[in-house]
């Protein structure tokens, strides 16, 4: 699977209306129907992220982050929407996903931690990855979550 792969990171700005609507489809595909959690996933960031994902061999998006620079508000980068499409899970995939996340926010922001927001189920997962809690569980759109934190 891995070798048919094609990654992409983009601006906002430099995505097409297609990539948007392919992202934002398979973001509320698993993130609203799939986890049956209605809730505004269009929440006014992604214009200030960028928008790491990978498409399949016919083309489909299969993967997908979106990833944070530190600002004056937030001395820290982040990752978040960390997702893949059903047909790839258990293949590699998102480990994948999350080992290109970390080094670009490394590479663009050397030295300054990296926060996301776990569910938590997956915190082992981001276990792998140097990440630890750094917030008790909490509620968000009625799914338990973590905060976590890598480096600093």
């Amino acid at each position: 699977m891995k070798s048919c792969i094609t990654w992409f990171n983009k601006s906002f700005d430099e995505l097409t209306t297609t990539e948007l609507y392919e992202i934002l489809q398979l973001r509320q595909s698993v993130f609203v129907v799939e986890q049956t959690c209605p809730y505004l996933d269009a929440d006014g960031a992604d214009t200030h992220a960028f928008h790491l994902f990978a498409r399949d061999q016919s083309g489909a998006v299969v993967a997908y982050a979106r990833l944070f620079l530190p600002s004056y508000e937030t001395p820290y980068s982040r990752i978040g929407r960390v997702i893949s499409a059903g047909s790839v899970r258990r293949q590699g995939l998102g480990r994948e996903l999350m080992q290109r996340a970390i080094a670009w926010c490394e590479q663009e922001a050397p030295q300054v931690p990296i926060r996301l927001g776990a569910q938590v189920y997956l915190r082992r997962f981001y276990h792998d990855f140097g990440f630890r809690e750094i917030s008790a569980e909490y509620l968000e759109d009625d799914i338990p979550h973590v905060d976590m934190e890598r480096g600093s």
